[in-house]
Order: structure tokens, then sequence, then C-alpha cells
């Protein structure tokens, strides 16, 4: 039901979509674009419970700060672990955002979730959202928002199927008439493959590496199938015979046997989806290809190794990273619309309103 006192609000508001993702958070706000990107990193002082630092700030002291200041990261694969901790971080976000908040109507928000995720987790980021200041507060499925994002036809009668490897999660789904016909979801993710870095290097070269590292060299030289050029990337870390600080050069043939393991996780759950996918809908993803999104599509090589092993055409969206926080934004540009791609959760009375 139209609400004008909702729609003069929503004229002056800044509306903004929120991927709220396991290692970065995206604020995607109406009419402005991307205004934030910074890893989900808080850091506290165990001794006075003080948020010292978010984001970009906190995220400079993983690794590297006294025993009674901690970093961490309050969601884990996809799923909010320390709901107070993502409550302030959100509001910190959200603050950032509306830096005049006490002068303007309290923003709507529509924020992607993982789509496996509880009824209570979903309403713990629910909760968070709307203690955080929304005025009105929506969940999304992540595929969902990024399908939207990466522009796919999803309300036409038409199949289309997109994979966003994002932190924590690998998000598969097939749309088609404004619906997910299939979807899968697997916690593994970029996570996975720096774990899968650091116990390669520990194994092979008795050398103890932290996630950061580990997270630079998948940036730097790692990648899923066999390049052009290969590479190789100094790693630095800990001896584990000598106890000493030590550094080795790892190729990137090395780094993508190490993410050998992850990549074929997620390799086997797209081909899953598309088993469960009926016919109709799978010619015409072998027509249109499947879109990849989330900061895994950016490793290298991604595509290649998936369109040989699906035999389908794979192809990264525009900007990938941002594909889901865009996608959640243009669902309120378009709520009368687009509201029934809302997680059930967050139809009719639930919905939240200051």
């Amino acid at each position: 039901m139209f609400n004008p006192m909702d729609w003069i609000l929503g004229l002056f508001s800044l509306d903004m979509g929120i991927d709220l993702g396991t290692a970065n958070t995206l604020v995607n706000v109406r009419r402005k674009g991307i205004v934030v990107n910074e890893p989900s990193v808080v850091a506290i002082d165990t001794k006075t419970k003080k948020v010292l630092a978010i984001g970009n700030e906190a995220k400079q002291m993983v690794g590297r700060t006294p025993s009674h200041i901690v970093a961490i990261r309050p969601l884990r694969d996809g799923v909010i672990s320390d709901f107070d901790v993502t409550e302030k971080m959100l509001h910190y976000f959200i603050q950032k955002v509306h830096d005049q908040l006490f002068s303007m109507p309290r923003p709507r928000v529509v924020v992607g979730i993982p789509s496996g995720v509880t009824e209570v987790e979903k309403r713990a980021v629910y909760d968070a959202i709307v203690s955080a200041g929304a005025r009105s507060a929506y969940l999304i499925e992540e595929p969902m928002a990024a399908a939207i994002g990466a522009n796919l036809p999803i309300a036409e009668a038409i199949g289309s199927m997109i994979v966003d490897i994002g932190g924590g999660t690998t998000e598969v789904a097939v749309f088609a008439m404004g619906g997910i016909v299939v979807s899968k979801s697997i916690r593994v993710a970029g996570d996975e493959m720096d774990e899968d870095i650091i116990n390669y290097v520990r194994k092979k070269y008795n050398l103890l590496i932290g996630e950061r590292m580990a997270e630079e060299t998948k940036i730097a030289i790692g990648s899923a199938y066999p390049q052009e050029q290969e590479g190789t990337y100094q790693i630095r870390g800990r001896n584990l015979i000598t106890g000493l600080p030590d550094e080795v050069d790892i190729s990137s043939i090395e780094v993508r046997e190490a993410l050998g393991p992850s990549i074929e996780m997620i390799v086997n759950t797209v081909k899953e989806a598309l088993e469960e996918t009926p016919p109709e809908l799978v010619s015409d993803i072998m027509s249109n290809g499947i879109a990849l999104a989330g900061g895994g599509a950016l490793l290298r090589g991604i595509e290649d190794r998936l369109s040989e092993e699906t035999k389908i055409k794979v192809y990264v969206a525009e900007g990938p990273m941002s594909c889901v926080a865009i996608g959640a934004e243009k669902v309120l540009e378009e709520l009368d619309v687009l509201s029934t791609v809302l997680t059930s959760t967050q139809r009719g009375s639930t919905i939240h309103q200051r």
C-alpha cells in the first residue's frame, strides 16, 4: 500500500543497500553509489570492552596488537557470530554514510544475507540493522541481490545463473520468473582459500604465515587455471623448525595447487546446481552463460576453470565485488515491483519502521 509519509521521507533519506560480507562490508547509497568498502573487522580492548577501531584501521591491527587488544571479524561463514560487535560495526558504517542523521530521516536499508542462513540468523541480522538506526529494514538473499546487481533478467521467463564467491560463502543460484529455482550455498570461499595457502606453506616449507600474508599471496599470484605467464611471490613468516623469521619464494603453480581443494568444491557445487536445474532452463543458461560475482570472481582463471568443467560460457559480472550492494539498493528503488524477492521474514508486519 502506498504510504505518502514514507514516500516523502524517501525523497530526503540516504537509503542504502548493504553487502554485509564476512571479509568486507560494502554500502551502496541511492544516487551516490558505493560509498563504503571496508573490511568487516573490529578492534576491541578486552579490558574496557571498548571498540578502538572499525574497518580499514582495524584490519591494520590484525596480528599486530597487544594481548588485551583483539581484532575480530564478527561474521564467520556469512553468519553473525557476535551480535553486539556486528551491531556496533553496522552503526559505524551507517553513521559514516549518514553523518547528518540528526537532521535527516533515518535511512531505509536492504541487507544481503547468505541463502542458507536459519531464521534465527536472519533475525540477528535484521535486529542489528534496526538497532543501528534504520527506519525500515529488509533482507534479501545474496544470490538474488547479486543477480539484480549484475543485471541478469531474473524477472523474465528465461533461466539465468549466478555464482557469488564471497569471503565466507559461495552462493550458486538459478533464476526464472522472479524467483530462485535452484539454490546451493557452501561455506567455502575466500577465507577457505587463504587457509589452504597457510596449510600448504606450513606442510611444504615448514613456514607459518598469517591470514594477511596468505591473502596477499592469493591476490598477487593466485589462480584457478594455468596462466600464460606464471610468477612467484615472496612470503614471510616463522620457520617452525628454527623458530626464527624466514622467507621463501612460492610460485603461482604451487599456489594453484594449494587452492585446488576449495576450487574443486566450488566447481562441484556449480555442477550439482546444474544437475538439479530443469532442462529448459539449462538450455537458456547455455545460451546466456553463467555470471560470476563476489571477490572470488577476481581470482585469475576461475571463469576458465568453470567453463571447462561445465561446458558453458562463464563470465565475470561488471564490478563483481559490488553486485550484492548494488542489487540491494536497486530493490529499494523499485520496492513495489521487487518486494517479492525479499526474504519471507521481511514481508508484511515484520517490517520495522520508525
